[in-house]
C-alpha cells in the first residue's frame, strides 16, 4: 500500500480534478459543506455530455447547471481547456506524501483496511467512490463496515438493507476482476448487556465484523467491562472498535474515556482472537497510547483502520501507522497486513 495517491497533471478530466479536491479536502479535514460541493459536481460533469460541458466552458454558463458553483465551474472550465485546475495544483502542492512524520515503513505493509463506512449509513459517498479511491490508495481489500440498527442517529442498517448491500458489494466485486476485493462487513454496536445489534444469521453472511460501543459511554466500570468482556467473547466479533470512545479533538468537540478494567477486556481479546482497533481517526486516537501499550504486553492481536466516513479519510491510516510504529506494534500482530484471505480465514474462526 502507498502512502499517498501521486499527484494529477494535465490535461485532466473534470469528473478526476474534482475528484482530486474533494479527496484532498477531506484529507484536510475541511469542511462538509465545502467538500460535498465538489463532489456534487462530480455527479453534474458525469450526467453531462462532454460537448455540452465544452460549449458551455467557453460560454461561462457552467453555472447554470444545477449543482455547479462558480469555485467548481472554474475547476471544469480550467480541465476542459487541458489545464490543470489551478485551485487543484494548489491542493496538490501544500499536500504531503503522509500526514504523519512516522510509521511509512508499517503503512507499506498494510493490505487493507477493516472498518470503512458509505452512504447507507453515516459516510458521505457511494460504495463506489470509497471502493475507486482505496483502490488509487493501494489497497488491496477494504472491508465496508456500515453501522447496525439501532444507531438511528447514523441510519444503521437493518437486516434487510444490510441484505441489500450485500447483493451490492457482490456486483461491485464482480465488476473489478479479482484485482481488488470489497469485503462484507458491519460496525455493530455492542448493546447494554454486551450483546450485538444484529442477528446471528445476519453476521454469519460476513466476513469481518468490527464491534464497538456507541451508546451509554458513561456507563460505570464494572458493567462496562462485563459489556465489553461479554462482546469480544461472542464467536463473530473480530475487531473490537474504538475502545476507549473518547473524543480528543475536532468538531463534535471533546469527550472522555469510557470507564472499564482495560487489563480484563484485552486478555479477553487476546483469548478470544480478536483484534483491537488503532482507530486512525484524528479525533478519536484510540485507544491512548498507555491502553494500546497494554494491550500490546498481553499479546493482542492489532487492526490499524481508518474509520472513514469518506474518501479522504482512508488516508489517515497513517496516523495510526505512526502511533503504532512508536509504540512498537510488530507487524506481524497486524491483521489488516495479512491478505484478504488469511484475513477472511481468520475471522471465520481459523487460526492467525
Amino acid at each position: 500500500m502507498v502512502t499517498s495517491i501521486a499527484p494529477l497533471e494535465a490535461p485532466v478530466e473534470p469528473a478526476d480534478a474534482l475528484r482530486r479536491i474533494s479527496f484532498l479536502l477531506e484529507r484536510d479535514r475541511a469542511g462538509t459543506y465545502r467538500v460535498e460541493a465538489f463532489r456534487r459536481a462530480v455527479a453534474v460533469v458525469r450526467a453531462t455530455d462532454p460537448d455540452e460541458l465544452a460549449t458551455r466552458a467557453e460560454a461561462g454558463t457552467l453555472q447554470e447547471l444545477n449543482g455547479i458553483g462558480k469555485s467548481t465551474a472554474g475547476v471544469v472550465a480550467e480541465a476542459v481547456r487541458g489545464e490543470l485546475p489551478a485551485y487543484l495544483k494548489s491542493l496538490q502542492d501544500k499536500a504531503t506524501d503522509s500526514l504523519a512524520d512516522g510509521g511509512d515503513d508499517l503503512r507499506a505493509a498494510l493490505r487493507g483496511d477493516c472498518h470503512s463506512h458509505s452512504d447507507w449509513s453515516d459516510g458521505g459517498s457511494p460504495i463506489d467512490e470509497m471502493v475507486l479511491t482505496a483502490v488509487e490508495l493501494g489497497h488491496d481489500y477494504l472491508v465496508l463496515t456500515d453501522h447496525s440498527p439501532r444507531l438511528k442517529v447514523a441510519n444503521g442498517l437493518s437486516s434487510e438493507r444490510l441484505t441489500r448491500q450485500l447483493g451490492v458489494v457482490d456486483q461491485v466485486n464482480a465488476s473489478l476482476g479479482g484485482d481488488f476485493r470489497l469485503l462484507k462487513g458491519i460496525e455493530v454496536d455492542i448493546l447494554d448487556d454486551g450483546s450485538l445489534d444484529q442477528t446471528p444469521e445476519m453476521l454469519d453472511r460476513l466476513d469481518v465484523v468490527v464491534a464497538s460501543v456507541h451508546s451509554k459511554l458513561k456507563m460505570n466500570a464494572a458493567p462496562m467491562t462485563r459489556r465489553m468482556v461479554a462482546a469480544v467473547q461472542n464467536p463473530r466479533v473480530n475487531v473490537l472498535g474504538h475502545c476507549t470512545g473518547r473524543l480528543v479533538t475536532g468538531g463534535r468537540g471533546t469527550r472522555p474515556q469510557s470507564e472499564f478494567d482495560a487489563r480484563a477486556v484485552f486478555e479477553a481479546c487476546a483469548e478470544n482472537d480478536v483484534a483491537v482497533e488503532i482507530n486512525s481517526r484524528p479525533e478519536r486516537q484510540d485507544p491512548p497510547d498507555e491502553l494500546l501499550g497494554l494491550a500490546l504486553e498481553i499479546g493482542c492481536l492489532f487492526s490499524i483502520d481508518s474509520d472513514a466516513h469518506a474518501p479522504g479519510q482512508l488516508d489517515f491510516k497513517a496516523l495510526g501507522c505512526e502511533r503504532a510504529e512508536r509504540l512498537g506494534v510488530p507487524v506481524e500482530r497486524i491483521v489488516n497486513t495479512w491478505d484478504a484471505d488469511r484475513l477472511v480465514a481468520w475471522a471465520r474462526g481459523g487460526s492467525a
